[in-house]
């Protein structure tokens, strides 16, 4: 069972989408999932001075920034890392990002591994590995 959503920051959550939302979609989905109990990990390959913006407080559980965390994606031990700060195992995690090499580390790792190509499909995929409506 999945019990946690890890999203990359470029390219995913600043992916406006193909319909002109209010807010990026994989935002919205993120506000839904944690509505629902999941928790949340944002994990990107910025530096150590770089910020989530204001925007982002309090949806996540935890954040791994490479530049902080000494590893970086793809690399098979930043997604362990990141389990680990979760309390979960890898396999009880789904993690996005739209670089495909960043997703076989991941699943590497034992993390259920989503391609984000469109906000479109990767919501279908979601909805469907998390058994719930993420879009309005």
């Amino acid at each position: 069972m999945l019990k946690a959503l890890v999203l990359d920051y470029g390219g995913v959550l600043t992916d406006p989408g193909e319909d002109n939302p209010a807010e990026p979609p994989l935002l919205t989905a993120l506000r839904e999932v944690k509505r629902h109990g999941l928790k949340t990990a944002l994990l990107s390959n910025a530096d150590g001075w770089w910020q989530p913006p204001r925007a982002f407080d309090g949806l996540f559980d935890v954040t791994v920034l490479s530049g902080e965390a000494g590893l970086a994606k793809s690399d098979v031990g930043i997604y362990l890392l990141v389990a680990r700060k979760l309390g979960l195992e890898p396999g009880e995690c789904v993690f996005v990002d739209d670089l495909a090499v960043n997703i076989r580390g991941a699943a590497e790792a034992g993390m259920v591994g989503v391609h984000h190509r469109s906000t479109r499909s990767t919501l279908e995929e979601l909805e469907i590995l998390l058994g719930m409506a993420l879009r309005e």
